[in-house]
């Protein structure tokens, strides 16, 4: 068997350039899309099922896409074709999202946006499996981590460094996308489609022949394919049937108990495997061997190293959707001073009554002060006795505007300001996203040369202490500017969570096989994103008593359970962890 040569410092440069596009899409999309949809009037609690939309994508298409890559050649090469679709698609999401004119237009774009990323990522994770021998896959990840953070750097300020270095405005009337939010997509998407050609046309994929010699033969469990595959379609049919009723059910509970809708997606999910699983075997029994019942079968013969991989990845991705999710309204109603007298309140309530005990109310109008009258109806559940009181940016924004008459000229600053501390606010959201995200692309290649002497395992461990401890302690910071030690932690998690799983599966997994299950193991980081999505909006509107900063500190210490659980991966060539 040959073994693949090594790769020389700017070959990893050309062959991760493309993670730039990728993590520009990423940044403005974790950085703004909770900022976007509360301007076109979303509620907090509907947020997470706002942002569902993207694990969702995911979940289907990073497995299917691993699959026939796994399985593409043409003058192209073999990842290489689905960078380029998923740049392109990529590309024309970021240039018409910020326009959407609507709420569900947005979650619409959100879709194909994140389908999109996730087309041209997943080829691009198992292109480092494909390119580089195990002794080098760690330093592969690092370079991919390096950009990652070196483009959300850039990618998550954009907007700031517009409104600052351009004098564009961050703030519009209501349902309006500020200017700056807007160039900083379109900005995005340019530079999504040349990074990725960048890497197109600098590197040369192996072919076909070339990896089969690297290979060599593969006889474990989860390399066999075709005529090789063994199913016992009787335990296909069994628990197939066990996952239909169970997800049947639990359907119905949260049916009877009126449980948030968001929480359907696992119920019916758990309902789906169990379909797939009973097609599996009457399509193995009919004789079919590829495609699906390819799939199903390698999922049920993962090794075990990544099985335990996946326990640690699902901790670690609840703890940072719940971040995603909530810092722009955690950090803004804790950290900025968007409070109001409590007779502005009352104003504003007696206004929205009146407007909806109109007869002749239009539906546009009917639904703007529904969404109006939802947020006095958050004040008057969570912040009863407050004086002043903490309002939302929809309020201030729509009772600032001038062609309201209720409130005097100074009511209305005062209203401007809060919108302006909003904004401000969820810029600093993107400056604090940097930091984190800058953190780890200077600590990505320092990480490799720990790992070395510690091994990945208790080095990610670490990572995930930091980055846990990170997020518990925004709760405490009260200065804006304090958070920024709270992104350092952070950072150091998130530079981990890229490296190691990844550098530790590429280890583990067949070759061939590389593609299918890159994609597979982001059921493990979708899993969790949908956990997050279906129970922290009813956990903040519940037992979190409508406060969103404890869903941040939630998230750490799930982050925290992961660290403890890596400590029991078994990484099968720690040697080397180079």
């Amino acid at each position: 068997m040959k073994k693949k040569p090594l790769l020389s410092f700017w070959q990893l440069w050309n062959m991760s350039f493309g993670y730039i596009g990728i993590q520009f899409g990423f940044a403005l999309q974790n950085s703004n899309l909770s900022r976007i949809f509360e301007t076109l009037g979303a509620k907090q609690d509907a947020i997470p099922g706002l942002w569902i939309a993207a694990p969702l994508s995911g979940l289907i298409i990073q497995p299917i896409i691993g699959y026939m890559s796994d399985r593409t050649w043409n003058r192209l090469g073999r990842r290489k074709p689905y960078f380029l679709v998923g740049a392109i698609l990529a590309s024309l999401a970021l240039l018409i999202l910020p326009n959407s004119p609507a709420l569900w237009v947005a979650a619409g774009m959100l879709w194909m946006l994140d389908a999109s990323i996730n087309i041209t990522m997943e080829p691009m994770r198992a292109f480092v499996g494909d390119m580089l021998p195990d002794e080098q896959r760690t330093k592969g990840f690092a370079m991919q981590t390096f950009f990652i953070g070196a483009a959300s750097i850039v990618g998550s300020l954009l907007p700031w460094l517009i409104t600052k270095a351009l004098g564009v405005s961050n703030t519009a009337p209501e349902g309006i996308i500020p200017p700056s939010v807007k160039f900083a997509f379109y900005t995005g998407g340019i530079i999504y489609i040349c990074a990725v050609l960048w890497t197109i046309f600098t590197t040369k994929e192996y072919s076909p022949e070339e990896q089969a010699a690297f290979e060599g033969n593969e006889i474990n469990d989860a390399a066999k394919e075709g005529d090789e595959l063994v199913l016992n379609t009787k335990k296909y049919f069994t628990s197939g049937s066990i996952y239909l009723i169970a997800g049947l059910i639990t359907t119905f509970i949260i049916y009877q108990f009126g449980w948030d809708k968001e929480i359907y997606i696992l119920s019916l999910a758990i309902a789906a495997y169990g379909i797939l699983q009973l097609i599996t075997a009457q399509l193995y029994n009919a004789g079919q061997r590829a495609g699906l019942v390819e799939i199903i079968y390698d999922m049920n013969n993962m090794p075990v190293a990544m099985k335990q991989l996946a326990v640690v990845t699902i901790f670690t991705w609840f703890a940072l959707f719940a971040m995603w999710i909530y810092s722009t309204n955690a950090i803004t109603s804790t950290k900025y001073n968007m409070k109001v007298g409590k007779e502005v309140v009352l104003a504003m309530q007696k206004d929205i009554d009146a407007v909806l005990k109109q007869p002749s109310i239009d539906e546009k109008t009917k639904h703007q002060f529904e969404a109006l009258q939802a947020d006095i109806n958050d004040i008057n559940k969570y912040r009863p006795n407050d004086n002043p009181v903490n309002v939302s940016v929809n309020l201030a924004n729509h009772y600032a505007d001038s062609a309201n008459t209720i409130f005097s000229a100074a009511d209305k600053v005062e209203l401007k300001r809060v919108g302006k501390e909003y904004n401000d606010g969820a810029d600093w959201v993107g400056v604090l996203n940097s930091v984190y995200n800058g953190v780890a692309a200077l600590v990505a290649f320092l990480l490799p040369l720990i790992a070395r002497r510690f091994t990945r395992v208790k080095t990610h461990f670490l990572c995930l202490l930091a980055g846990g401890l990170g997020l518990i302690s925004m709760y405490f910071f009260n200065s804006p500017n304090l958070l920024i030690l709270s992104e350092i932690g952070i950072g150091i998690g998130w530079a981990g969570l890229l490296i190691f799983p990844y550098a530790i599966l590429s280890s583990t997994v067949p070759q061939k096989k590389m593609g299918v299950y890159m994609g597979m193991f982001n059921y493990f980081v979708v899993i969790p994103q949908i956990l997050a999505a279906a129970l922290l909006g009813l956990l903040v509107k519940t037992v979190l008593n409508g406060n969103a900063i404890y869903a941040i500190v939630l998230g750490g210490i799930a982050m925290i359970i992961a660290g403890v659980l890596m400590l029991f991966v078994k990484d099968p060539k720690d040697r080397h962890s180079l």
